[in-house]
């Protein structure tokens, strides 16, 4: 487990990334109901279990034996922040809306690992294994997501899937609840089949909002 100089070093860290955003950004906004656009960093909830998607520098202690992503019910944890990602290159410009159907990456802010997900037993329930994986945003194309949604944007206020690429699972949560050293806190895995289980609202976050060209209705993401 982190000491509690290492948690402090995190949220500085996260600090000076939300800091930059803002100041690099003159449209980031943290309040009002719009669109999840390229850039923003966010907090994901799945809606059936009131659980975050979360991370840390701890490792499975089997499958892949890559860093763990778990569900955490606390709303103020800094490891639950993930950025929104180009899943190709020059696919996703920043500030531009992510269209339900895109293939983007999440990528952890603390530890820059992407969530990626592979053909490994998850520890708890047997389904598929979902991992964060790769250096400084670098991994390869098993971090690819496709947002499902209802419309042509994803909108902060609706419930969203994320579907693997590379393997067609779902992003989910069933309610495992793994022991020491990071009691209580959620199995997230791979489902093979859209239900209750994997569906995800925007929550805490700081969101660029879309430039001229995209709230002109320009579509070249």
């Amino acid at each position: 487990m982190r000491s509690s100089r290492g948690g402090w070093a995190a949220r500085l860290a996260l600090l000076g990334l939300l800091l930059e955003l803002l100041v690099t950004d003159g449209g980031a906004s943290k309040n009002g109901v719009g669109l999840v656009t390229c850039g923003s960093v966010l907090k994901l909830l799945n809606t059936q279990h009131r659980v975050r998607l979360h991370s840390h520098d701890i490792k499975y202690g089997s499958g892949a034996g890559q860093q763990s992503v778990t569900g955490v019910e606390a709303s103020d944890d800094a490891n639950s922040y993930w950025r929104i990602r180009s899943g190709s290159e020059g696919g996703c410009p920043r500030g531009f809306p992510v269209r339900c159907g895109q293939a983007v990456r999440l990528t952890h802010v603390l530890t820059g690992k992407n969530l990626h997900t592979h053909r490994f037993l998850s520890p708890l329930s047997n389904n598929q294994e979902v991992s964060a994986f790769g250096e400084d945003g670098e991994g390869d194309d098993l971090d690819l997501w496709t947002v499902r949604c209802s419309g042509r944007h994803w909108e902060r206020e609706a419930a969203v899937r994320f579907q693997h690429v590379g393997t067609s699972v779902f992003l989910s949560v069933t309610g495992e609840q793994y022991g020491s050293p990071i009691r209580g806190q959620h199995e997230v895995h791979g489902m093979p089949s859209a239900n209750t289980h994997n569906t995800w609202k925007a929550m805490e976050g700081i969101f660029i909002k879309p430039g001229v060209e995209a709230s002109a209705g320009h579509d070249e993401l």
